[in-house]
């Protein structure tokens, strides 16, 4: 299924804009994309931060990172709007981080406008809907938290039709190891990435360092890998690692946003 029916015509324009206003993301000679000191397709990485929208510990940090980043955003919160924006305007990813019920956890934690498995589907969809609404320039969504409600089929069926309707890849952040929205976007032909590492579950420099290691050794038996890392408690220590770690890496690894990974997806 050609890109354009995947994704839809905003989410490819947001796309589109961000990787030409990358420095480096242009096109090899040879139809191969490089980045600046010619590191090549073959091997791509995705680093994604969570929980930007409340002007949290880390936020400029995260923005002036030397690589392409995605973001994620919290919908409803004081700076969902201009983080959002101001994502888009250096070239990051942006995405919808939706708040999706826990396991365990008490649910006035998880934010405003969030998923919770009992409820109906009609406010399901209008949730989802306002959420991506709240959003400006998101190509695509993933889970804040949601442990449970990504194991719930009937949920997931409604929140993945909706980006489906919108044009919204879904990332799924696997809190949960029994998560159904692979299987659930194969059926509905939306693309679902999936992310492979957490960068900063502990909150040190040398435990980050060690996580963005892992994301090198993983590329090695494999063509791509995501991590999602986080502002707030870790975002400084987060921000500073991969400011110092990733230049030397993207001579072997091309940094690119997950919509570069969701649009690799074949679709039935």
């Amino acid at each position: 299924m050609p890109f354009h029916e995947r994704f839809g015509r905003a989410a490819i324009v947001a796309a589109l804009a961000a990787m030409l206003a990358w420095p480096g993301a242009s096109a090899a000679e040879g139809g191969e994309r490089e980045t600046a000191n010619g590191a090549s397709a073959g091997k791509r990485a995705a680093i994604v931060i969570d929980d930007l929208g409340n002007d949290m510990a880390g936020t400029a940090e995260v923005m002036s990172a030397p690589v392409r980043l995605t973001v994620a955003v919290m919908p409803f919160l004081p700076t969902t709007k201009r983080d959002a924006q101001w994502a888009h305007r250096v070239g990051h990813d942006v995405i919808v981080h939706m708040p999706m019920e826990p396991l365990r956890g008490k649910r006035k934690g998880l934010g405003p406008g969030a998923i919770t498995v009992d409820l109906p589907e009609d406010e399901i969809r209008r949730r989802v809907e306002a959420a991506i609404d709240e959003v400006p320039y998101a190509v695509g969504m993933n889970n804040h938290m949601g442990s449970k409600a990504t194991a719930d089929e009937r949920v997931m069926r409604i929140v993945l039709d909706v980006c489906k309707k919108r044009g919204l890849f879904f990332l799924d952040s696997k809190t949960n190891y029994r998560s159904i929205v692979a299987k659930v976007g194969a059926e509905l032909g939306v693309p679902v990435v999936q992310n492979h590492i957490f960068l900063d579950d502990v909150s040190s420099t040398s435990h980050i360092s060690r996580q963005l290691q892992l994301v090198q050794k993983h590329l090695a038996d494999h063509d791509m890998c995501v991590a999602i890392g986080h502002v707030g408690i870790p975002g400084k220590k987060t921000a500073a690692v991969l400011h110092q770690a990733t230049p030397a890496m993207a001579g072997e690894i091309r940094f690119v946003g997950v919509s570069e990974l969701a649009g690799l997806i074949k679709l039935p």
